[in-house]
């Protein structure tokens, strides 16, 4: 009983802390990043040391997402634990990032009324995609909490309607509207947007290898019927 305990609050505390990323990420974005210090650094040193960050996350992000490495860590803790470990990991790597990002000098183009409107209306478009998408995946499945509770069922659902009927990856296009809709576009924010966008869109096909490994023809059929990835009209 103390073990199962134990294991029910390390999977809610990865709830939190994934929670805590998520925001963190918000406020660092919008905020945060406009309040940084000017930094001694140039375009090309500072973008560097920003790319060489995120690389470290979407390097766990996507390696460890993996079957083999899942097998791995389920004989580490256990096959309950497996993705809230996971899920730890990636929030700690993701809140170090937005912490340790460097400014990049200059700005892009900051947008006046009306077109502020329309660039907010964007973001808060993103925002309600991103929520849509992951309550139909399942949140308290995507943070562990799901799997680390008595009895819990292991089977996965795939997913071919609502959103999923519009891109094979609507959390990947909420997230393009939310980073690249800012009406603010300074250098420090581009990067980010960029960077993370470009590591969604490599990250891709090789998560669909494992969804086609998951689901064979269904999946396969999904991907005939639904053509886009991740953004309409473009790929």
């Amino acid at each position: 009983m103390r073990e199962r305990g134990s294991t029910i609050a390390i999977a809610w505390g990865g709830a939190a802390i994934f929670a805590a990323s998520q925001l963190w990420f918000l406020y660092c974005y919008y905020i945060r990043f406009d309040r940084l210090p000017r930094s001694e650094l140039g375009i090309a040193e500072a973008t560097a040391i920003n790319v060489s960050l995120f690389t470290v996350f979407a390097l766990h992000h996507s390696v460890f997402a993996r079957l083999a490495p899942k097998r791995f860590m389920e004989r580490l803790v256990t096959p309950e634990l497996e993705r809230s470990i996971y899920t730890w990991i990636a929030s700690v790597l993701f809140i170090a990032v937005c912490t340790a990002w460097r400014p990049v000098p200059g700005t892009l183009y900051r947008l006046d009324p009306p077109w502020r409107y329309a660039a907010d209306a964007v973001q808060i478009l993103g925002i309600i995609l991103t929520l849509r998408a992951s309550r139909a995946l399942g949140v308290l499945e995507l943070a562990g909490v799901r799997r680390a509770q008595p009895k819990a069922s292991t089977t996965t659902e795939l997913r071919t309607t609502g959103l999923y009927g519009f891109v094979r990856h609507p959390l990947y296009f909420a997230w393009t509207l939310l980073v690249f809709g800012t009406p603010d576009m300074t250098a420090t924010r581009f990067v980010f947007a960029f960077v993370s966008t470009f590591y969604l869109a490599l990250a891709v096909p090789w998560e669909e290898r494992g969804l086609v490994a998951t689901f064979g023809r269904d999946y396969e059929r999904y991907r005939q019927s639904v053509r886009w990835r991740m953004i309409p009209g473009v790929y």
